[in-house]
């Protein structure tokens, strides 16, 4: 298969995301960051601009586009602000899993105001026990006159406190073989004894909201139910390969570039013994070390994008894509932040932010030994 072209049309995307982000997102970034908090003020905005329902189709108030012109948004507001980069990648994810697997009267409830930014999204699978067990999960409903009644506590959950259409993934029963069977249910914002919890205080991403969100004796009607009674693996671990690393994968795609154009814009204004630093070969390296690892999570990034828009099997693909990305933006920043000098640690350049972004994004949808294992199960088959 030939690796894609971008068309006009997604070039003229980027063009007009971009400069939405150097007027909204570019200024205030450090700020968002610094006290941590999350922009809900741009939802409605970048709803405007088609982001929030980027591969929502047109009858259900989406731009009708697809999952390349998803990461080129990513991509974009990542340059600049990694933790409004995942606030947006999770809200497409409980989309997703909506879009995906919900009924028709669903998706006309929740999409819309999904897109437009009226309302924000979240999918909440992970516990305490562990992100990737999905057998182990404990968040449980019980079906009690005719209504779900949900209990559960889940945690390190992006836009917990902050979304109003929740996705949570519980256990129903069991299967033939004895084994826990999952659903999904969609629970709104205000159902007593849905509630978040506690905040947590991160390392990088900053600017999104993350913490734990708690389920006590939580009624939910029947029509609430997302997708087939049992089929909740399927849905959840279909919206996080294909949706949760790709959008990771792309977040991490705008912050190695940040650190190519950082790197290349110090270098050339650094002045040391009477000329800039970008003519001394050891920084010369670092510059190219950040573009050849810029280019590549960017090719496989996009690569497996155009797989899912073209219903092929791409699940490795963004693993492969996302283990990639995330671990190089990790080593691009750190460079980077060497070829700074001492002004690489000073919060008033933004490198030290793309370091603690890059690193957190390595366990957000799968750690990278989660990706290695999956890769390898790919190409033992």
């Amino acid at each position: 298969m030939e690796f894609f072209k971008f068309s006009e049309e997604q070039e003229m995307l980027r063009q007009a995301v971009r400069e939405f982000v150097d007027h909204e997102v570019a200024p205030n970034a450090a700020q968002w960051d610094e006290k941590d908090i999350c922009p809900v003020e741009l939802f409605p905005m970048m709803g405007e601009l088609g982001i929030n329902g980027i591969f929502v189709p047109e009858e259900y108030g989406g731009t009708g586009l697809g999952y390349i012109e998803r990461a080129i948004c990513l991509e974009e507001i990542s340059r600049h602000s990694g933790g409004l980069g995942i606030a947006m990648m999770t809200h497409h994810l409980g989309m997703s899993a909506i879009l995906s697997a919900g009924t028709e009267e669903q998706k006309r409830k929740y999409l819309p105001d999904a897109c437009s930014g009226k309302k924000i999204v979240g999918l909440s699978v992970t516990e305490p026990g562990g992100g990737s067990d999905f057998i182990g999960l404990k968040s449980k409903g019980e079906l009690k006159d005719g209504q779900w009644i949900v209990n559960g506590r889940k945690c390190f959950i992006t836009n917990s406190s902050i979304a109003d259409i929740d996705i949570w993934a519980i256990r129903t029963g069991t299967d033939t073989k004895g084994r826990p069977s999952l659903s999904t249910v969609i629970l709104e914002k205000g159902m007593p004894g849905h509630l978040p919890g506690r905040k947590e205080n991160k390392l990088g991403l900053r600017g999104s909201v993350t913490g734990d969100i708690n389920c006590v004796d939580v009624k939910v009607p029947p029509g609430q139910l997302l997708g087939k009674e049992g089929a909740g693996a399927k849905i959840a671990m279909q919206a996080i390969s294909e949706v949760g690393r790709a959008g990771m994968a792309a977040i991490c795609v705008g912050i190695l570039r940040g650190c190519l154009e950082e790197s290349i814009k110090f270098s050339k204004e650094r002045i040391l013994y009477g000329k800039p630093i970008s003519k001394l070969q050891a920084i010369q390296f670092i510059i190219a070390e950040n573009k050849v690892d810029y280019e590549a999570a960017r090719l496989l990034t996009y690569q497996a994008a155009s797989l899912k828009d073209a219903g092929l099997p791409c699940a490795d693909e963004f693993a492969i894509a996302k283990l990639y990305a995330t671990e190089n933006a990790v080593n691009a920043a750190k460079r980077t932040i060497d070829l700074m000098g001492g002004y690489g640690v000073i919060n008033e350049y933004p490198v030290g932010r793309y370091l603690r972004d890059a690193l957190a994004s390595i366990p957000s949808g799968g750690t990278s030994h989660i990706q290695k294992l999956i890769i390898a199960a790919g190409e033992l088959k």
